[in-house]
């Protein structure tokens, strides 16, 4: 049995529809990214699973009994649902100790039961030697660590977090998206994160539901997802991507210069009419040579266009010396080419994945 079902949840404000019949199931322990623009609706979701918002449509099950419909929302005090927000809210009057402790003794915990697990809970977010200290006397990552810790000490079913790092520097920003993975793979705890970072969600995610305009795009793993999106927009908006326009004929399919057997292309045989595949920069390769360091895909002679230079790899862009269409090509730091220069780019059939 699932722990979370979301059936049909829709929501409108007014004329525009935020959620727009959405399904998705959560299995026990399972941590789900939600991810998206802002205005696909991705918090107003995570609000009617919170019950801070009811669904004009649809329901909300946990464990089989139904938390929220058009007609009824459990409060969310009632649901054993923690939410950690973008601000934190951890409170300025209270020390981290009293802070994670919060929960506990609204619940009339034992006093030795809430020292203990508070305890143990400031040692797993490594926090114990701060606890007497106030909010006001931590960095932004130790506060977001009590935040964390204080949601999880009350042993929720579901923990829910919104944007959770969005106010933190891009330092403390990866350091926490391990921090919230570690947690979760030590405590279990069935968890939907709501972001607009793709790399938050493919780091600390074992599935990513894409979201545009209230709908799901596509809900797959990480690698899944990135490797074989199903549209154009997941495949733009999760890492960047060239599109290339082919059109079938007989056994192959034809692109800007040049053309692969339909064999050779994930899903290729079943294709038909015009088709448009996502590539990926990283899987193009460029060299002087036709043949030397060169596998076994299509080749195009193509021109540099234009450079960039990023430390980890040059990002290229590339022209058919007889065609218009643009790619971009990422290449390793000693792969240097001069913009003008005409060089070999190979495709590799084996990572095309074609989009609706």
């Amino acid at each position: 049995m699932s722990k979370l079902i979301l059936r049909s949840i829709a929501k409108r404000f007014g004329e525009a529809l935020a959620v727009d019949h959405l399904d998705l199931a959560l299995a026990e322990g399972e941590f789900i990214a939600l991810l998206g623009p802002s205005g696909c609706g991705k918090t107003t979701t995570l609000r009617m699973i919170a019950g801070f918002t009811g669904p004009d449509g649809g329901t909300i099950e946990m464990d089989g009994c139904v938390l929220s419909s058009a007609s009824a929302v459990v409060p969310p005090e009632r649901r054993h649902m923690s939410m950690i927000f973008q601000s934190y809210a951890v409170w300025p009057n209270m020390t981290v100790e009293e802070n994670v402790a919060f929960g506990l003794n609204l619940r009339r915990l034992p006093r030795e039961d809430v020292r203990t697990r508070v305890g143990e809970m400031l040692d797993v977010v490594r926090l114990a030697h701060l606890a007497q200290r106030y909010p006001a006397e931590l960095s932004g990552g130790q506060q977001q660590r009590v935040a964390l810790a204080r949601a999880i000490v009350i042993r929720p079913s579901v923990l829910l977090l919104d944007e959770p790092l969005s106010n933190l520097d891009a330092y403390l920003r990866e350091e926490m998206r391990f921090e919230i993975r570690k947690l979760h793979d030590e405590f279990h705890i069935t968890t939907i994160y709501v972001t607009h970072d793709q790399s938050e969600a493919m780091m600390t995610a074992d599935r990513i539901a894409v979201m545009n305009q209230g709908r799901l795009e596509q809900v797959d793993d990480p690698h899944t997802l990135y490797t074989r999106p199903k549209t154009r927009f997941v495949a733009r908006f999760v890492g960047r991507t060239n599109f290339v326009e082919g059109s079938c004929q007989g056994d192959e399919i034809v692109f800007d210069r040049f053309s692969v057997p339909r064999w050779a292309l994930p899903g290729g045989p079943a294709l038909t009419g015009e088709v448009t595949f996502s590539v990926r920069p990283h899987t193009l390769r460029l060299s002087r040579e036709a043949l030397h360091g060169m596998g076994s895909g299509p080749r195009v002679a193509v021109r540099i266009v234009q450079r960039a230079y990023l430390g980890e790899y040059w990002d290229y862009s590339a022209t058919p010396v007889e065609g218009s269409t643009r790619l971009h090509v990422n290449a390793p730091p000693s792969d240097r080419y001069e913009v003008g220069e005409v060089l070999w780019l190979e495709f590799d059939p084996a990572q095309m994945a074609a989009v609706a």
